[in-house]
């Protein structure tokens, strides 16, 4: 019997194509992290986080972001959030610390990290996450941005936009970036300038975050607010030190590293606990 070269195509496509996407016990993890290659949704055992209590200078933030996430979870409209602004001022601590905050609550609340580079096979995550019958996500993205050139912001509209099948209604997404249109300002510029139409050039790359209904902008910090944010975490931890102490060598830390930021906040505590001989639990 002779081959049929159609048939013989067909099967080498088959062979070819990723197996069909397997949906985890999503009541084994609260969180979980998408990989390619092959697909599949992996069970976070510990999520690192900080308690929401010890995010301080972000308190507009703190509250808007967890009223939208308790809405979303009770099943509740709820929007797609852009965390933006300064490095190190708790972007993407504050998505975790609301997930923490309500998963005593919501415990059908999932946290899905999805990194910026597979993008392209969001729509398959979508497809696996549209099935679960009684779980929500919060799809979250860290540190979303994009270089001129780059096509990953189409597949990033699947999540915000939906396509003809919409959105999953048991999925909201929330992204950081330190740029509150995921371009560079130079980036859209030398756009727009060799462009042929210069504002369509653009403006489906900044009208992107648009699509977020929220905006969150983060500020750098001041010294008090610095100096505030390690007390906190030392009053937390069990961490002794004086003010004057802790004033005079924090603010030495801070000349070092050239600038101020929960992250610096955080750095020069985690220094301190060592020398202290204090373990930091959490």
């Amino acid at each position: 019997m002779i081959d049929d070269p159609m048939d013989r195509i067909a099967q080498a496509l088959e062979r070819m194509s990723p197996a069909p996407v397997v949906a985890p016990d999503f009541t084994s993890a609260s969180a979980f992290v998408w990989h390619t290659s092959p697909d599949r949704l992996e069970p976070v055992a510990h999520v690192s986080r900080v308690d929401i209590d010890l995010l301080l200078g972000v308190a507009r933030a703190r509250d808007t972001l967890l009223q939208n996430t308790r809405q979303f979870a009770a099943g509740l409209p709820a929007n797609n959030a852009l965390l933006w602004g300064a490095r190190g001022m708790g972007k993407s601590s504050l998505v975790k610390a609301v997930h923490g905050a309500l998963d005593a609550e919501y415990p059908h609340l999932k946290v899905v990290e999805l990194q910026r580079e597979d993008l392209p096979s969001v729509g398959r995550l979508l497809n696996m996450l549209r099935g679960a019958h009684t779980e929500r996500f919060i799809l979250f993205c860290d540190d979303l941005s994009f270089d001129h050139d780059d096509a990953h912001y189409k597949s990033l509209k699947a999540v915000l936009d939906g396509g003809i099948e919409g959105r999953p209604e048991n999925v909201v997404l929330y992204a950081t970036s330190n740029r509150r249109h995921l371009m560079a300002r130079d980036m859209i510029e030398n756009e727009r300038g060799s462009a042929i139409n210069p504002n369509e050039a653009v403006e489906e790359k900044v009208s992107l975050s648009d699509r977020f209904g929220l905006w969150l902008g983060f500020h750098a910090c001041d010294q008090d607010q610095y100096l505030a944010m390690i007390r906190g975490y030392c009053d937390a931890h069990g961490v002794a030190i004086n003010d004057a102490d802790l004033r005079a060598q924090a603010i030495e830390w801070q000349a070092t590293r050239g600038s101020r930021s929960g992250r610096v906040a955080w750095q020069f505590f985690t220094d301190l606990a060592g020398r202290q001989g204090v373990t930091i639990s959490g």
